[in-house]
């Protein structure tokens, strides 16, 4: 309020100043500067108590701000014991918080490994084809650098506890499988334990890397897919058989990548095919000289009983060469029958020597397949080294079909040549042994005309 007078003041001088800027006389002048005087001293009045004012209200913001700063200080000394107080049970609580949590560090570190050992052993188990979430907790609580809460560790516990339970457990589900045709198809799957599944009686294989089932490209014997068709249709009282990888798939992997017979004729090469055309030669020489031999012993078996001969077999044609009519000396008849019996030895040993043969050619083709094999398995390892155990061994088993077939042709040929020789020398004996009974009556019958 007193600025505002002194400014309204200020202004009325100055107008009054300017409106008398030229007195007329002295007198005129001299009471200008009277009314300026004690303008101007009002004026100063004005200023001085403005001063004294604002004097007076500075002192008590200084006061004010006095008061405010002791205060902050004493506040501050208070926050400074409270900060020193609460430092030093931080440190205590700290140092208590170490020696009770010792033992759980440890605990938490022993969660941690298992915890990841559990996630390779759950991520590869058939079991999380119908729950994946469990691998993901897994990998979060194993990756995850703040210790575990008491639920997280319950739900360990849990998953731990469902996967011991599923691996005892035979189940039934639908679930989405692709096939060897690379199509997705929503089948009733059949779970052992977490050993094996198969649906359709066909074996499945789980992926970790999708979460999906997919079929067997190659499925094993027959004899494994008829057992496993038989179980799916069987009910759950009935005790049937089922077949049970123990090594969730290894040996499964294993038993569809052998090769079946037809593959290792296949591998044997253009050696193995000759080994086995000869082995059929063989057995076809082999069954035409049995079935000959066998119609030859019938035929003869008949001669010895019957007295008139039949020259449809050989013992009949030898006997024909001796006549009772005809006088014959000994030496001229046993010089006939010999004849004869030379004639019909051909005809029984025919093919013995071929299949002698046979027999001798294929293990030497077996061993010049195998020669062939080694040498390109030995060229593979100067090309790409020595690296891979798989293409040695690989080459290596090729290498030793050829082997394997030849020999597999000669042992039976072997056999069936000792067979036929023993059924042609049993002929021939007893062509022999009738022939010298022949002989024998002949000669008793020309002594008993000579004693006459």
């Amino acid at each position: 309020m007193k600025k505002l007078v002194a400014l309204v003041l200020a202004v009325a001088l100055s107008s009054s100043v300017y409106a008398a800027d030229k007195p007329e006389n002295l007198d005129a002048l001299l009471e200008q500067v009277k009314r300026e005087r004690v303008l101007e001293q009002q004026q100063n009045k004005l200023r001085e108590a403005e001063f004294v004012n604002e004097r007076d209200q500075q002192a008590q913001l200084l006061e004010q701000a006095k008061k405010q700063l002791a205060f902050e200080e004493q506040r501050t000394e208070q926050l400074n014991q409270s900060f020193q107080d609460y430092e030093k049970g931080l440190a205590e609580k700290e140092q208590l918080l170490q020696e009770k949590s010792g033992s759980l560090g440890e605990l938490f570190g022993t969660v941690r490994q298992m915890a990841n050992d559990s996630r390779s052993v759950v991520d590869g188990s058939m079991t999380s084809a119908t729950n994946k979430a469990r691998t993901e907790f897994l990998t979060t609580l194993t990756e995850r650098k703040q210790q575990p809460t008491i639920e997280e560790l319950r739900q360990f516990w849990l998953v731990l506890q469902e996967e011991m339970t599923e691996s005892g457990k035979v189940s039934r589900f639908t679930a989405p499988i692709i096939t060897d045709q690379g199509e997705v198809d929503e089948r009733t799957v059949t779970r052992i334990g977490v050993f094996t599944a198969f649906s359709d009686g066909k074996f499945l294989r789980y992926l970790p890397e999708t979460g999906n089932l997919v079929e067997l490209g190659r499925q094993p014997v027959e004899r494994l897919r008829d057992l496993i068709s038989d179980f799916e249709s069987s009910t759950e009282s009935e005790m049937m058989p089922v077949v049970i990888d123990p090594t969730r798939g290894a040996i499964m992997a294993l038993l569809v990548q052998a090769p079946d017979l037809k593959e290792r004729i296949q591998q044997g090469g253009w050696i193995g095919f000759i080994i086995l055309g000869l082995g059929l030669v063989g057995l076809l020489v082999a069954v035409q000289r049995f079935i000959y031999l066998t119609i030859v012993g019938r035929g003869v078996a008949k001669q010895q009983k019957l007295s008139a001969v039949n020259l449809k077999n050989p013992l009949g044609r030898i006997l024909s060469v001796y006549s009772d009519t005809v006088q014959q000396d000994i030496e001229t008849l046993t010089l006939k029958l010999d004849e004869a019996i030379l004639r019909e030895i051909p005809k029984i040993e025919r093919g013995l020597i071929t299949l002698a043969i046979l027999a001798a050619i294929a293990p030497m083709l077996g061993l010049l397949g195998t020669v062939s094999g080694m040498i390109e398995t030995f060229q593979s390892i100067t090309l790409f080294g020595t690296g891979d155990p798989k293409l040695m061994s690989g080459g290596i088993s090729q290498a030793l079909v050829t082997t394997e077939l030849g020999l597999a042709v000669a042992i039976p040929l072997l056999l069936i040549h000792s067979a036929i020789s023993s059924k042609s020398n049993r002929l021939v004996q007893i062509l022999d042994e009738e022939s010298a009974a022949l002989v024998a009556r002949n000669a008793e019958k020309q002594n008993g005309n000579s004693d006459k």
